[in-house]
Parts: structure tokens; sequence; C-alpha cells
């Protein structure tokens, strides 16, 4: 009975996952192309944005495993360990590579004339690490001990019966019967940390900076418009109507993103967290995989939406169709 109900999860999981996936890695590689065809577009921005693509791509190829962490499989610890921490490595690199490309272009924004002498101009390599290695160390810290088989091995032996490494990590706890689940790979509180010191502060970071830029470009425009109608005698013109039009479709435009993209993601987060405090029996559940698949694969597609904003990316694109 029991694995009648894994073979179903795991093929409700592949229903949403393998479209979802599939057009990710697509619409990534269309964009990658078209920056990588354009050598005008060989500058900083655009390397940060290109460094935004490939981990979003790298995202779609392990969005088909990211639903499947929640289920219990037989695997011996090395796979366990990889078949968790792999994802939240590519997962966390996507969020912190989509934190700077929006903090690279609000400084730009912000402080335009300054905006060469910024540090994530001029140190480029140190930025790029900035959004890869730390989420490498923190998805590595379940290898390197901060994980529930030492501790569980104490509480019911009274001592720690696994083999210690050269490197002072504990190997092979399990035998390749074992239960592979992800209560054992990431501690409770590995969890609420990823949760509130990572992934909602990352997500409020980018809507203040999004919301900030919207300001700054809303005060703009009001000191055009007044220069414009001190000009021809306090009547709107059509030049000035058109761009009141544009503001409103960039703000419809982001709103309907942050509603479409992150809401989904930040309601799966809290339902998430809410089963784990519970007693995370119905993370197995159908309602908790849906929510999973649409919750990330939503975020995965924002690279694609800025990606369409500029037109210079999808310029091959359109030449081949």
């Amino acid at each position: 009975m029991e694995s009648d109900e894994l073979e179903a999860r795991e093929w409700l999981i592949s229903c949403i996952t393998i479209p979802l996936s599939t057009a990710i890695i697509l619409a990534n590689l269309v964009i990658i192309v078209g920056i990588l065809y354009n050598r005008q577009l060989h500058n900083t921005p655009n390397y940060f944005f290109l460094s935004l693509l490939v981990a979003d791509l790298c995202t779609g190829v392990a969005l088909p495993f990211i639903p499947r962490m929640a289920l219990e499989r037989s695997l011996n610890f090395h796979t366990c360990l990889l078949v968790h921490t792999f994802p939240n490595f590519l997962f966390l690199s996507y969020l912190f590579n989509l934190v700077m490309v929006h903090y690279e272009r609000y400084l730009c924004i912000v402080s335009p004339l300054h905006y060469s002498q910024c540090w994530v101009h001029r140190c480029f390599p140190v930025a790029l690490l900035a959004a890869w290695v730390p989420p490498l160390l923190y998805a590595s810290l379940p290898a390197f001990g901060w994980n529930e088989w030492s501790q569980d091995e104490i509480n019911v032996n009274g001592t720690l019966n696994q083999t210690v490494g050269a490197t002072g990590c504990a190997v092979d706890p399990l035998d390749d019967n074992g239960m592979c689940s992800y209560r054992k790979v990431f501690p409770t509180a590995y969890i609420y940390l990823e949760v509130y010191g990572l992934l909602l502060p990352a997500i409020f970071l980018i809507a203040g900076m999004t919301g900030r830029v919207l300001w700054i470009t809303r005060k703009q425009l009001r000191d055009i418009c007044k220069l414009h109608r001190a000009g021809v005698r306090d009547q709107a013109s059509v030049g000035e109507q058109r761009l009141n039009v544009r503001y409103a479709k960039c703000v419809a435009a982001v709103s309907l993103v942050f509603l479409l993209c992150w809401v989904p993601y930040v309601i799966y987060v809290n339902v998430t967290l809410k089963w784990l405090k519970a007693d995370g029996k119905s993370q197995n559940s159908t309602t908790h995989i849906i929510l999973c698949c649409t919750g990330i694969g939503s975020m995965a597609i924002i690279p694609f939406i800025l990606g369409l904003a500029n037109r210079q990316y999808t310029d091959p694109a359109r030449k081949c169709c």
C-alpha cells in the first residue's frame, strides 16, 4: 500500500514539474543565447543577469527533484545527502543571484552618476562569488554534521555508532536499505534559519528595492510633467498622458508579477512550516506536492519575465522565427 502511494505521488510530481521544468530550461536557453550572440550586451549588468539565467536553468533542472525531498525513500547516506543538499544549493543560488540582479539595477537607478564606482561594478568577481559561495556553504552544512543522524544514534543507542572520516564528518550511518527523509537531513533549526534568515528576507529585500525604484520613477515623472506643463500653460499634453499610462502599466506589471510569482511561494513556505510545526506527516499529501511544485515553479519564471522586458535579449529568437 505504501509503495502504491509513493508511486502515485511520484507520478503527480512528474506530471506537474516536467512541463514546468522543460519550459523554464528552454526559456532560459533562449535568453542566454541572445546575450551571448549580441556583443553589445557583454557588460557587467548583463553578466549578472547571465549568472541569474544559469542559476535559474539549474533550478529548472532540479525542479522535479525538489518536491521529492519530502518523500521517504530507500537510499544510502551519501545519496540521501546529495538528493537533498544539491537541489537546495541550486535553489538558494538562484535566490541570491536574483537579489544581486535587483541590487545592481537598484544602484544604477538610485545613484546613476556614481554607479561605476560602486563595489558591484568595480569588484564584479567578488559580487559574483557572493551570489554562489554562501548558498554552497549553507547547503553543505548537513554534510558537515548538522543533521539528525548522529543525534538519533545517540538517543537510541547511547553511543555514536558510525564511522568518522578524515574530515570529522559522519559517514554511512544508514545501510543500503535505510529510509531517507528530509527530516533526517535538515534539522528543524536549519529549516527555520533558511526560511526566516535567508528566503523571506531576500523576498522582502527584492520587494523593497522594487518599491523604491517605482517611487523614484514616479517622482521623476512628476518633475517632467511639471516642466512640460510650465511650457504649455498648464495643459496636459498627449506626451504627458503617454508617460502616465506607461508608468501605470509598469506598476500593474510589477504587481501582477508579485502576485503570480511570489505569493504562491510565500503561501507554500508558510503552509510547510505550519505542517512542520505540527507533525510533518501532511507534507507527503497531494496539497503539499501541488503547493511545492507551483510555488517554486512560479518563482523560477521571474528571470524569463525580466528577460522579455529587454528586446535585445530576444532578438535572435525573433529573427529565427
